[in-house]
């Protein structure tokens, strides 16, 4: 049987130890991958939400050029029909 403080049981404790420590790290690491995987999700939403955002800002963008194009080709022809009144007044 073997003393306290002998040799091997210092082993065994030292060992015990790192053990104990290792095993905290792991628990640790766990928690903060979890962490990390929850706001990796969250910013994937996140990122999701900015392109149909962004898509629907295009398409809007789009809309209103198209809308400033007509509304410049009803002005000009206005003009024109405005310019052909005044012709036959004269």
């Amino acid at each position: 049987m073997a003393k306290r403080g002998s040799p091997a049981l210092e082993l065994i404790g030292r060992l015990e130890d790192k053990v104990k420590r290792l095993v905290g790290l792991v628990e640790r690491l766990r928690t903060e991958h979890t962490s990390v995987a929850n706001q990796n999700r969250r910013l994937k939403d996140d990122l999701d939400t900015l392109r149909a955002n962004l898509a629907d800002a295009e398409r809007a963008n789009t809309d209103v050029t198209t809308l400033r194009t007509e509304r410049e080709q009803i002005r000009t022809r206005v003009t024109d029909i405005l310019e052909r009144l005044e012709a036959t007044h004269l």
